[in-house]
């Protein structure tokens, strides 16, 4: 898989206190591309940080419906993926983001 390929599958590192907590069981949360699948996830993320992926599950995340100056409007949805790495394996988000 090519970096350009990898950089477009992955977005962003999803930051947050849940996904704080789920890093000390080796889960790590993406922001992907709404069309990668399962399969381009666990490639690029092997690649990128040369880990070994158990597991990815992958959750569409609906945008919230606000209000812009009084007219009812939604924000954009995003993706997001779940990844379990395997036994002893870790990425350090803070360097890689």
């Amino acid at each position: 898989m090519s970096n350009e390929r990898i950089l477009s599958v992955l977005r962003a590192p999803r930051i947050s206190e849940k996904s704080a907590r789920i890093a000390e069981t080796s889960q790590y949360v993406f922001e992907v591309a709404a069309e990668a699948t399962k399969a381009d996830v666990k490639a690029a993320v092997e690649q990128l940080f040369d880990v070994k992926v158990a597991a990815v599950n992958l959750v569409n995340v609906k945008g919230k419906v606000k209000s812009f100056r009084f007219r009812p409007g939604t924000r954009a949805g995003m993706r997001k993926a779940y990844v379990r790495l395997a036994e002893g394996q870790t990425i350090d988000m803070m360097a890689k983001a």
